[in-house]
C-alpha cells in the first residue's frame, strides 16, 4: 500500500480508503434484527480483505443505516492501533450533534474515533447552522478535547466557493469533497486545503465521479490501455494533494481493479499516460460538443438559485455533453433523476418545465448561445424517467 501524510492530522493515510456506505445490511439502523449472517459475513470480509490489502483507513457514517452497528460487530476485535477509524454525523441531526456521535460510538463499540467529520455540509444554511453558538461546530470541538476523536473534518456537496469558506475559517483538520476527472470544479478547493495543510479525502470517484464500474464501450476505448476505473484513480492520485480516494465496495471483489494503480503509481512513466489518456478524453468531448471540456463545470451558467424554477442548469449541461462525449447515459439518468428529489445532496430541479425565454437569455449571456433550452429539451428526453432518491433516502 502507499501512504500519504493526511495534512495535518500526520496519519499515513493509504490511497484508497474503505468507504461503508454500501455493504451494509440496510439504510435504517433501525433494521437492525434484520441482518442476517450472510450479509453479516459480507461485510466483514470486506474489512478484512481491505485490511490484508493494505487499506487500514474504514470510513462510514451515522447516517449509512446499519452500517455502523455492523462495524461494531468486528472492529473490536481487530488490532485497533492498526487502523484509521472515521465517521461523520450530520450538523442538523435531530436530537442534537453530541447525541448523534455518542450513538455512532455505541454502534461502533469503541471508545473513539481517529477521525470525526461533520457530515454534509452543503449550503449556506448548514454551514450557518454548523458554526451558531451551540452548533455542530462547537459540540465537535468538545468532543475533541475529551479525546472520544482525534481529529474533525467536514463532509460537502457544496459550491466551490463555499467551501473555500468554510475551509479558510481553520475551523478544520480535513475535507471530504468531490474531485475527478468527469468534475473538476473543486480544484481550488483542493489548493486551499493544501495551503491550510488539511487531509484532503475524494468522495465516490467511481459512481459519483461516471458510473466507472460500468463504462460504455467508447469510454473503454478512449482510456486504454486502463480501464475507465483505473484511469480515474490514477487521475486523481498523480496529484499529490489528494491523499485518499474513497472505495465504496459491497463485496471483497469490488476493491480489486482499484488495487491495480498501487504498482502503477509508483512508475514514473504513470503521469505521462494519464494525462495522454485525458487529452485523448479532452479532445474527442470537444470535437463531439463543438467546444472543450470546462476545466470549472460551476462558471458561465449560474447556480440553480439564480435560475427561474431552480432548473440546475450546471449539472444537467455537464451530464448532457458528457453523455455525448462518451456514452454516458446510465450517469446521466442517475444523477439527472435525482434532480428534485435529493434535497440539499443533490439540489435543484431537472428541465421537465422550463421558462423557455428566461433561459435563452441565460444561453445568450454563456457560451451556449440561443441552444441552451433545445439542449435541456434534449437532456429531459434522454435522462427523464422515474424520479429517483439518494440510497439514504430508500
Amino acid at each position: 500500500m502507499i501512504t500519504r501524510r493526511f495534512g495535518r492530522t500526520g496519519f499515513e493515510m493509504p490511497v484508497l480508503s474503505c468507504g461503508g456506505m454500501r455493504y451494509q445490511h440496510s439504510w435504517n439502523d433501525k433494521d437492525e434484527d434484520g441482518i442476517t449472517d450472510e450479509e453479516q459475513s459480507n461485510l466483514e470480509a470486506c474489512i478484512r480483505k481491505a485490511l490484508v490489502s493494505g487499506i487500514n483507513h474504514i470510513e462510514t457514517a451515522r447516517g449509512y443505516g446499519t452500517s455502523e452497528i455492523q462495524l461494531g460487530r468486528i472492529l473490536p476485535s481487530l488490532p485497533r492501533g492498526e487502523m484509521i477509524v472515521q465517521t461523520k454525523v450530520a450538523p442538523d441531526i435531530g436530537g442534537g450533534f453530541r447525541a448523534g456521535f455518542d450513538q455512532s460510538l455505541r454502534n461502533l463499540q469503541l471508545d473513539h474515533v481517529d477521525l470525526l467529520a461533520i457530515h454534509g455540509i452543503n449550503n449556506r444554511d448548514l454551514w450557518e447552522e454548523t458554526i451558531r453558538p451551540g452548533g455542530a461546530l462547537e459540540a465537535a470541538r468538545q468532543i475533541i478535547h475529551e479525546g472520544r476523536a482525534s481529529f474533525l473534518g467536514f463532509s460537502t456537496h457544496a459550491p466551490c466557493a463555499l467551501i473555500e469558506e468554510m475551509i479558510a475559517s481553520d475551523a478544520f483538520d480535513y475535507v471530504n469533497l468531490h474531485w475527478y476527472f468527469m468534475n473538476r470544479s473543486n480544484w481550488s478547493a483542493i489548493e486551499s486545503a493544501t495551503r491550510h495543510d488539511m487531509g484532503v479525502f475524494i468522495i465516490s470517484p467511481t459512481e459519483k465521479g461516471g458510473c466507472m464500474h460500468q463504462p460504455s464501450e467508447k469510454l473503454k476505448g478512449l482510456a486504454a490501455p486502463l480501464s475507465p476505473m483505473v484511469f480515474n484513480d490514477l487521475f486523481c492520485l498523480i496529484h499529490p494533494q489528494v491523499h485518499t480516494l474513497s472505495i465504496g465496495v459491497s463485496k471483497p471483489s469490488d476493491f480489486d481493479e482499484h488495487l491495480k494503480v498501487l504498482p502503477l503509481l509508483e512508475k514514473q512513466e504513470t503521469g505521462g499516460m494519464v494525462r495522454g489518456i485525458a487529452r485523448c478524453l479532452e479532445d474527442e468531448f470537444h470535437r463531439v460538443n463543438g467546444w472543450p471540456m470546462p476545466s470549472r463545470w460551476d462558471r458561465d451558467l449560474p447556480l440553480f438559485g439564480d435560475v427561474p424554477g431552480g432548473i440546475n442548469l450546471q449539472e444537467i449541461v455537464r451530464l448532457w455533453s458528457l453523455d455525448r462525449g462518451f456514452d454516458m447515459p446510465d450517469y446521466g439518468k442517475l444523477r439527472y433523476n435525482l434532480l428534485g428529489s435529493g434535497g440539499h445532496w443533490f439540489p435543484g430541479v431537472n428541465a421537465a418545465n422550463i421558462d423557455e425565454l428566461a433561459i435563452r437569455e441565460i444561453g445568450e449571456q454563456s457560451f451556449l448561445g440561443d441552444a441552451l433550452p433545445s439542449i435541456l429539451a434534449d437532456a429531459h428526453a434522454r435522462f427523464g424517467d422515474i424520479p429517483r432518491k439518494r440510497l439514504q433516502q430508500d
